[in-house]
């Protein structure tokens, strides 16, 4: 048994800090080291989780390149269960361009493969009968999978996703909305839409992240502001604070907190992320209680 599975979303972030955003048009930019190092959003949920003391499995596909090995490392180090299979297009990859302040850009190249899924659906469905939570990323494979797996979803399985680049439109994610408990979308991709959106998604419960604004929680028609944490320290890199938030959430509400509870909870684990440099938290940096 697993506390929470993830079902895909593995990559490697190219980080590379940058005077300012947006850049400037110039020839060259003088930058400190470029980093390769484990990142993509599955893998901020399931590092970030483990780091929260949850048993983790993840299931995905990953190259066998050089970056497949960056990721297979990271998982290794961690501890993380991991069932994966061999993509012949390679490892997904972003580059993040992140600030002084922290805040980033990411340019996300997935290496979309155009064959059948890496799984078939009895062996994701064997994954999720011994998880008690299950976060779907919006990977194309994951999303093929959906109306095979819908019933093993529903039977008493907690479920997320995050749909962070969703304009609340484009039917691709609507499918991972329609099958989620839990959906978390982004106020910056959203904007004005967002309570259309979260309304369009009742009774299930909506969180719309806004960042160093916080979030709001949507129930209903009840919603809750859900101000941002103040980091421990400095803040170092915004990568992957919203899967932190995300497995704050999953982690809460695993020892029973009540939905505002997690969002708050959830919120300190996020402002925790971004004062640490890459997705490997250290024992003790993210908040337990």
């Amino acid at each position: 048994m697993c506390d929470l599975l993830v079902i895909g979303g593995l990559g490697v972030d190219v980080r590379v800090r940058v005077p300012r955003l947006p850049l400037p048009v110039l020839d060259s930019v003088t930058v400190d080291p470029i980093e390769l190092r484990v990142g993509n959003t599955g893998a901020g949920v399931v590092l970030a989780a483990q780091a929260l003391g949850l048993r983790v499995t993840v299931v995905d596909t990953v190259g066998v390149d050089p970056a497949g090995a960056v990721v297979r490392a990271a998982l290794a180090r961690t501890g993380v269960h991991a069932v994966l299979a061999d993509d012949p297009a390679g490892t997904r990859r972003s580059v993040n361009l992140v600030d002084p302040g922290g805040r980033r850009m990411s340019l996300y190249d997935p290496r979309a493969s155009d064959g059948p899924p890496p799984f078939a659906a009895p062996r994701v469905a064997e994954l999720i009968q011994d998880a008690t939570h299950v976060h779907l990323s919006i990977m194309g494979w994951v999303r093929e999978l959906l109306p095979d797996l819908g019933d093993v979803l529903g039977e008493g399985v907690g479920t997320s996703t995050d749909l962070h680049d969703w304009d609340g439109r484009n039917p691709y994610h609507r499918r991972f909305a329609e099958v989620a408990e839990l959906v978390l979308v982004s106020g910056a991709a959203l904007d004005a839409r967002a309570a259309a959106v979260a309304d369009s998604l009742a009774p299930r419960p909506v969180l719309v992240t806004r960042g160093a604004d916080g979030a709001d929680l949507y129930l209903g028609r009840d919603v809750h502001r859900v101000p941002a944490a103040v980091p421990p320290g400095p803040v170092i890199d915004t990568n992957g604070a919203g899967d932190a938030f995300a497995a704050g959430i999953i982690a809460a509400r695993s020892r029973g907190a009540t939905w505002r509870e997690a969002a708050g909870y959830a919120s300190r684990v996020a402002a925790a992320a971004c004062t640490h440099d890459g997705m490997e938290y250290p024992p003790g940096l993210l908040p337990r209680d």
